[in-house]
């Protein structure tokens, strides 16, 4: 989600801006897929359980000295006609997933395989299809002008929303002794993109306090090939089984996802009458609508938000008091939460974009490539032929050693000043953090209002408390963080 912009084209993206040598060898690309079938399948056994998501790309990357190779990626057999795909890991390879002259989006958000249209209503939604279907801008244009009208809401109500977060977190840690972030978190983020499309709460409607709850399930269903539930109960061969091998029914949610869609059809009505002055189905807005608000803006919120909170927590009582300090001063000058105030918190911003890159919420990108096309890593150029899939890990290209100093390590400070020039290697969008979303591009069109949040969710904590302690640990496709305290900021510090 984010508010509308033109100002940059869908191949501007693609320009690898690091300085590359004049001649760079054109190679073969390295890999090796090993035999049709069973190649696949021992790929998808070291991704999930004998070596684990980065280590599959790390001892491949160091097997054949590059960024750029052959692998398979799952779920594979019997979900995936073709897992078989070009890896690149580089920031400089990276961007040519952005560019949609060369590469095709077609089908591709979830990579090698598509879930069914039966979680959707029977329609391909806007983040399946390529910007040259007709349907993409229509779609596109839709929702950013749906977001753009309701931009002076966005600091009051997640603000609303986060006063309820906390006190949940206030009231577990009191009588629990600690609080789960992520429940809490989910239930605040369902809340504000319900009440942010529809303007009133999701208790109003059908769906009560289940909408939380309903949206993950419905998640799952669609990305479980792409998950490991991490169960040592479960033998791997059987989960394996149970979520890689066959797609799970689109049945077992239907009736779940009608009461949702329900929910916006009755109460989103500003919106879908707007998208049937543009010639738009009233039942294929509203599919899109809840895709947007439950996959995209839901989705993106239940793995980013803890991440924030994780990185931030990490970093300990020192970057809190900066951040305090920052915080405090600048509302104090300004007389409240304002976007201008946003502007002055050069280290609140710069904790945001960090956090973003070493954990973004969408760690993968895919393409199938057009035409024939030339790739470049730092080190050598590669011939992709046409009709190849891309696949772009992007914690290792937003952590590319050439492009960041110390890219592990959490620095709070990294893009301050002459900082804010690495921001076009900060990918989370599936565009540069540089760029903006436009019709043409497939850039998240919530890019803007995402770091907006982000910023908000630090300022509000801030403003209420002086540190806190978590801990953390990995829960299918993100972070899971427990609040284990909360200092509250003294009442005499105003």
């Amino acid at each position: 989600m984010t508010s509308p912009s033109s100002s940059s084209s869908s191949s501007s993206s693609s320009s690898p801006e690091l300085p590359l040598p004049p001649e760079l060898p054109l190679l073969p690309i390295p890999g090796n897929c090993g035999l049709p079938f069973l190649g696949a399948i021992k790929d998808r056994y070291d991704y999930f359980y004998s070596e684990g998501r980065d280590q599959f790309f790390r001892t491949r990357m160091q097997k054949y000295q590059s960024t750029v190779f052959r692998a398979n990626m799952p779920p594979g057999p019997f979900m995936s006609s073709n897992p078989t795909v070009i890896v690149l890991l580089d920031a400089v390879s990276f961007p040519v997933l952005f560019d949609t002259s060369k590469v095709e989006k077609r089908n591709v958000l979830d990579g090698t395989y598509m879930p069914s249209t039966a979680f959707t209503g029977g329609y391909r939604v806007c983040a399946y299809l390529d910007p040259s279907e007709p349907n993409h801008a229509l779609l596109k244009r839709m929702f950013m002008s749906s977001l753009e009208a309701r931009h002076h809401n966005f600091i009051p109500l997640f603000s609303s929303c986060l006063s309820e977060l906390f006190t949940s977190l206030e009231d577990d840690i009191s009588g629990k002794g600690e609080a789960d972030f992520n429940d809490i978190s989910d239930n605040m983020s369902f809340n504000f993109v319900f009440r942010l499309f529809c303007d009133k709460y999701p208790s109003e409607t059908a769906v009560g306090s289940e909408g939380a709850g309903i949206v993950t399930k419905w998640l799952f269903f669609q990305l479980a090939p792409l998950v490991t539930l991490g169960l040592s109960m479960l033998p791997n061969f059987i989960e394996d089984l149970l979520l890689h091998t066959f797609p799970l029914p689109p049945l077992f949610v239907k009736s779940d996802y009608k009461k949702l869609y329900n929910a916006f059809y009755l109460s989103g009505s500003s919106i879908l009458d707007e998208a049937e002055k543009m010639g738009i189905k009233r039942d294929e807005a509203c599919h899109n609508l809840v895709f947007l608000a439950g996959f995209n803006a839901y989705g993106g919120m239940k793995a980013w938000f803890p991440a924030l909170i994780k990185w931030v927590g990490l970093a300990g009582e020192k970057l809190h008091r900066r951040l305090a300090d920052e915080i405090r001063t600048v509302v104090k000058s300004e007389g409240k939460v304002t976007y201008a105030a946003f502007d002055k918190m050069a280290l609140t911003k710069s904790v945001v974009y960090e956090a973003l890159r070493i954990e973004p919420p969408v760690p993968f990108q895919y393409g199938k490539v057009k035409e024939d096309t030339v790739v470049h890593s730092h080190d050598a150029a590669f011939q992709i032929k046409k009709g190849e899939m891309i696949f772009g890990y992007q914690p290792f290209a937003t952590k590319d050693p050439k492009v960041f100093d110390d890219p592990d390590e959490f620095v709070a400070h990294r893009f301050i000043g002459d900082g804010e020039k690495l921001l076009k290697y900060v990918y989370w969008s599936n565009g540069r953090e540089s760029d903006d979303p436009t019709v043409e591009n497939k850039q998240c069109l919530g890019k803007d209002l995402v770091v907006l949040l982000s910023r908000v969710m630090l300022v509000e904590l801030f403003l209420r408390y002086d540190t806190f302690d978590i801990e953390h640990s990995t829960l299918l496709l993100g972070s899971s963080v427990t609040f284990k305290s909360l200092t509250k900021r003294p009442k005499n510090d105003n």
